[in-house]
């Protein structure tokens, strides 16, 4: 894919979003009430789709590995539970990348 198509891929995606937020906050539709309850689900399975594979294939070589050796992984899973625990965003990303920081320095070693 060139770089104009990928550019003009994502502002593509960004105007019929962007269009359907729209004419969803203006009211013009009327969503039956089983799919806004699904749409509540949506950020937590993007957010899901986007971390999941950066804990379980970590680089460099991007393979397969859940692991106790997989300091991602672990970095991860401490983040989840401080953020389940805490609610605060700011406390688990400190909490996840200072995880990350000394795991990834001790298994170095």
């Amino acid at each position: 894919m060139t770089p104009l198509a990928l550019i003009l891929l994502i502002l593509g995606m960004g105007v019929i979003t962007f269009a359907i937020r729209a004419v969803l906050i203006m009211g013009q539709i009327d969503l039956p009430p089983l799919f806004r309850r699904g749409l509540r689900f949506v950020p937590y399975a993007v957010l899901t789709a986007i971390f999941i594979p950066e804990l379980i294939f970590p680089p460099p070589d991007n393979t397969f590995n859940l692991s106790i050796g997989n300091p991602r992984l672990i970095a991860g899973a401490l983040a989840i539970v401080v953020a389940w625990r805490s609610k605060n965003v700011l406390l688990t990303i400190i909490v996840g990348m200072v995880a990350l920081w000394l795991l990834q320095a001790l298994m170095s070693k």
